[in-house]
């Protein structure tokens, strides 16, 4: 198989629910060189968005089709980056010191802080979305599957790993190469502007001012990042850019 074939498919197992049975046995230090493809796994679960979009508008509210849509992300991607959020929100959340923190993020059983999280992440994307039309909703669907999923690209070339062991986070952090960096950075921004034409600026803007925010605290606190902490990015990116089409619009 053609290597950034191989790395695609790599990104998809790992990013969603699709099977991709052809790249099962690879190794697990292959997902820092897959990550420059995270960007095109956000185009492609993107795109099933825009399609329940165009099948379902002329026969359901908004409302009813925006919930569908979420419903569909946590889905297709098995919830990976809600359940990141949840873990950062009760580590920060409940921990001070930085092995507080890891010890309560490694927890499976989710707190308040998390479960608020999830519930305001949720709302968040709801009343944005909602407040768009059509083809605005499309534009910047794209737009947020894309960025957000992006942000683990800078993160994992600029942050080392929190954990002294191995985690999702250490896959990622400090594996993500100078070129794989520029080269998904500028898959990026060719999606984005294509998406959002001159609205393209201020959404980039916003995404790396938010992005750099999220790194230099998890800097401070944890002197790193984690898996969590990129799924925690990923969806308060994704409502960043929500948030920006509803202004914007």
């Amino acid at each position: 198989m053609i290597r950034p074939v191989k790395l695609f498919l790599f990104a998809v197992q790992f990013l969603t629910r699709l099977p991709v049975g052809s790249v099962s046995g690879a190794p697990a230090d292959l997902l820092g060189e897959a990550s420059v493809f995270f960007p095109l796994v956000g185009l492609l679960v993107a795109a099933g968005g825009v399609a329940l979009n165009h099948l379902l508008s002329p026969w359901l509210g908004r409302n009813i089709l925006v919930i569908l849509v979420l419903l569909y992300f946590v889905l297709f991607t098995g919830g990976l980056h809600e359940d990141g959020l949840a873990d950062t929100a009760d580590g920060f959340g409940g921990g001070w010191r930085k092995d507080q923190i890891l010890t309560i993020m490694r927890d499976s059983r989710i707190g308040s802080f998390g479960a608020t999280a999830i519930v305001f992440s949720i709302l968040a994307r709801y009343v944005c979305l909602q407040s768009l039309n059509e083809r605005a909703f499309d534009q910047f669907l794209v737009a947020g599957q894309v960025l957000n999923r992006w942000t683990a690209l800078p993160l994992g070339f600029l942050l080392r790993s929190a954990r002294e062991d191995d985690g999702q986070g250490a896959r990622v952090a400090e594996k993500v190469s100078r070129l794989s960096l520029i080269l998904g950075t500028a898959m990026t921004v060719v999606i984005v502007g294509l998406a959002l034409g001159r609205e393209a600026v201020w959404i980039l803007c916003a995404v790396m001012a938010v992005t750099t925010l999220a790194g230099v605290y998890f800097w401070r606190r944890i002197g790193g990042v984690t898996g969590d902490c990129m799924g925690a990015t990923n969806q308060v990116v994704e409502v960043t850019v929500y948030f920006m089409g509803a202004l914007l619009r």
